[in-house]
C-alpha cells in the first residue's frame, strides 16, 4: 500500500503517515486542551475557500496567544504538503496550533511554552455519513448539559474544548439521535459538535447569533440564501421557536449542508429534505465547484490518486 494512502501528517518539518504522527505528552495540547485548529475541505482536488480558514484560524491564534514560529506561508505549503503527499482529492484537512510543552518542567505561565504548528490530512470526512443528505438527520437537544458559555472559551476560535459536547453526544446516542444540539444558558441553540444549525421559520432562515463557531460552511450558505432570494436571521434562536419552524439543517466543512428531519419528537418536512434546504443544498454543491472559490492543489505525477 501506498505509505500515505491513509492520510499524511507535516509536523516538526516533516511528512509522515497521519498513523505515524506524534506530540509529546507533556504538551499543553494534552493535558490542557491548549490548542486551536481549522479544518478546510479537499473536493475534487482543490481546497474550498483556502483563505477564509486561514484567516480564521490566524484570528483563533491570536485570540488565544498562540505564537508558533511557522509563518503564513509555512503553514499553507504545509497543507498543500500532506493532501499532494496523501494523493486525495478529496480530503478533511487540519491546521493545528498548540501551546505545546512547558519550558520548564511544571511550569505553569502559559507565556512560557514552546508553542507549534502541525497539519494533517485524511480521506474527506461527511460528519453525518455519506447517506446523511438521503435519509436526514436525526438530532437531540441536550437536557443534562448546557454550551460552555463564550466568557469562559470563545467558540469563535475553534478549539478541542469538547467537554460539553461529548457528555451531550453520550446523551443523544443513549435517546437513538445522530448527534446533538446544545442550549447556552438562556435557553437559546448554539450549535452541535463539528456543525452548525439553521431553522426555517416563516420563510426566513435563522441561525443562532451566539455560542457558536462562526463557520465557513454557515457563512457560505447565508451568502447562497441571499443570492437565492431567501430572507435571513442571525439572532438568537430560543429552543420554544422550533415547533414553529417548517424545516431545519446541519452544516459543517464535513459534508457541507443537510437536512434535519427529526429533532427529539418533532419531525419537520414530513421527515423528508424541505424545499428550502433542497435549494441550499445544490446551491453549495454547485459553489465547490467554481473557480474563484477552489485552490488547486498540486499532485506529483508519481502519488497516486484516490
Amino acid at each position: 500500500m501506498y505509505r500515505f494512502a491513509n492520510g499524511a501528517a507535516w509536523i516538526g518539518g516533516e511528512l509522515v503517515p497521519v498513523a505515524e504522527a506524534r506530540i509529546p505528552v507533556t504538551d499543553w495540547a494534552l493535558t490542557h486542551s491548549d490548542v486551536v485548529y481549522d479544518v478546510v475541505p479537499v473536493w475534487d482536488g482543490a481546497f474550498f475557500r483556502l483563505d477564509d480558514h486561514l484567516a480564521r484560524f490566524r484570528a483563533s491564534m491570536e485570540a488565544w496567544r498562540l505564537a508558533p514560529p511557522e509563518g503564513p506561508e509555512v503553514i499553507r505549503a504545509a497543507l498543500h504538503a500532506v493532501v499532494a503527499a496523501s494523493g486525495l482529492r478529496a480530503a478533511y484537512v487540519a491546521m493545528v496550533a498548540a501551546r505545546g510543552q512547558p519550558l520548564v518542567p511544571g511550569e505553569r505561565d502559559p507565556r512560557r511554552c514552546a508553542n507549534h504548528f502541525y497539519a494533517w490530512c485524511v480521506p474527506y470526512v461527511h460528519v453525518f455519513g455519506a447517506d446523511a443528505a438521503a435519509r436526514g438527520v436525526r438530532l437531540h437537544i441536550a437536557e443534562g448539559v448546557r454550551r460552555i458559555p463564550p466568557d469562559s472559551v470563545d467558540p469563535r476560535a475553534k478549539n478541542y474544548h469538547w467537554g460539553d459536547f461529548t457528555r451531550g453526544l453520550f446523551e443523544a446516542k443513549d435517546a437513538g439521535a445522530d448527534s446533538v444540539v446544545l442550549l447556552d444558558h438562556a435557553g437559546n441553540l448554539t450549535e452541535g459538535p463539528g456543525f452548525n444549525v439553521f431553522a426555517v421559520i416563516g420563510g426566513r432562515l435563522v441561525t443562532p447569533a451566539e455560542g457558536c463557531l462562526e463557520g465557513i460552511t454557515r457563512a457560505t450558505l447565508l451568502e447562497l440564501a441571499a443570492a437565492e432570494g431567501i430572507d435571513t436571521e442571525t439572532r438568537a434562536l430560543p429552543r420554544s421557536e422550533l415547533a414553529e419552524a417548517q424545516e431545519m439543517l446541519a452544516c459543517t466543512s464535513g459534508g457541507g449542508p443537510v437536512p434535519v428531519t427529526h429533532l427529539d419528537g418533532h419531525v419537520f418536512a414530513n421527515g423528508a429534505e424541505g424545499p428550502v434546504t433542497a435549494r441550499l443544498r445544490a446551491a453549495y454543491w454547485a459553489r465547490m465547484a467554481e473557480a474563484d472559490w477552489r485552490t488547486p492543489v498540486a499532485y506529483p505525477s508519481a502519488a497516486p490518486a484516490s
